[in-house]
C-alpha cells in the first residue's frame, strides 16, 4: 500500500494572532509561514511524488503550490474531507479566552466526547480523515503501485487524529502527539498495519530550547504556531 506524507500547512496568521482559525476564509500563511513553504520542494528534493492531496483551505493550498509548482506535471487534489475540524461557534475566537470555556476541558481531557457547538464533534472529524487517508491511499496504489508516496497537506487536530488511528490509539490520547506547522509526518501503510516512520519532523530543534515562559501544559487545539 502507499506511503503517506502529511503535511501540517505553514505557520498562518491565526496561529501567530492565537486565534482559532477553523474553516474561517482568507486565514493565509504569515511570513514563517510563506519561508517555510518556499523551504518545503528541497526537504522533499529525491522524494518521488505520485500525487499532492490538500485541504482546500487557503493556508494549505499555499504551503504547497511552491513544490507544485517545483515538480511541472505533479498532479495536485483538493479534498475537503481532510479540511480542519468544523469548530462551529469556536471558529475565529481567541484561544486564550476559549481556553477558560467548560467545554476545553473535554477537549483537552475526553476528546472522544467534545462536540463544538454548531461544529462537529471529534469523532466525526476522525472518522472523515481517516476516511479520505484509506481512499486516498487506495487509489494511489491503484494508480501508481504499491510502493508509491504522496503528500496530504491537512491541518493539526487533523494529521494527529490520523496518527493516533495509525497507532490503534484511543481518540481521548491524541493530545498527547504535537505536529508543529510545516512539519513532515510519514505513514508507511501496509495490507496487515500502518507503520509511523516520521512524526513531526522539521529539522529545527529550536522547540527544544529553554524558554522565557514555561510551555503550557494544555495541547493547543489547531496546532498552535510551533517554535518561537
Amino acid at each position: 500500500m502507499a506511503t503517506l506524507i502529511l503535511v501540517r500547512h505553514g505557520r498562518s496568521t491565526a496561529n501567530t494572532a492565537g486565534v482559532l482559525a477553523g474553516w474561517t476564509p482568507g486565514v493565509a500563511l504569515d511570513e514563517r509561514g510563506n519561508a517555510q513553504a518556499a523551504a518545503l520542494p528541497a526537504r522533499l528534493a529525491g522524494v518521488p511524488l505520485a500525487a499532492v492531496v490538500t485541504s482546500p483551505l487557503q493556508r494549505c493550498r499555499e504551503t504547497v503550490q511552491p513544490l507544485v509548482d517545483a515538480r511541472p506535471g505533479l498532479p495536485l487534489h483538493p479534498e475537503d474531507l481532510i479540511g480542519e475540524c468544523h469548530y462551529g461557534d469556536w471558529s475565529g475566537g481567541k484561544l486564550a479566552e476559549l481556553s477558560t470555556d467548560p467545554l476545553m476541558e473535554v477537549v483537552q481531557q475526553h476528546p472522544s466526547n467534545a462536540a463544538f457547538p454548531g461544529g462537529e464533534s471529534m469523532r466525526e472529524m476522525q472518522a472523515r480523515a481517516v476516511g479520505a487517508v484509506r481512499d486516498w491511499n487506495a487509489r494511489i496504489e491503484a494508480e501508481h503501485g504499491p510502493d508509491a508516496v504522496y503528500a496530504m497537506c491537512s491541518h493539526g487536530d487533523i494529521i494527529k487524529s490520523v496518527v493516533a488511528d495509525a497507532l490503534g490509539m484511543h481518540l481521548d490520547l491524541f493530545q498527547r502527539i504535537s505536529v508543529e506547522p510545516c512539519s513532515l509526518t510519514v505513514i508507511r501503510y501496509t495490507r496487515l498495519r500502518p507503520y509511523l516512520v516520521r512524526l513531526g519532523d522539521t529539522g529545527d530543534l529550536a522547540s527544544l530550547m529553554p524558554r522565557e515562559t514555561p510551555a503550557q501544559e494544555q495541547a493547543e487545539v489547531g496546532g498552535g504556531a510551533g517554535a518561537p
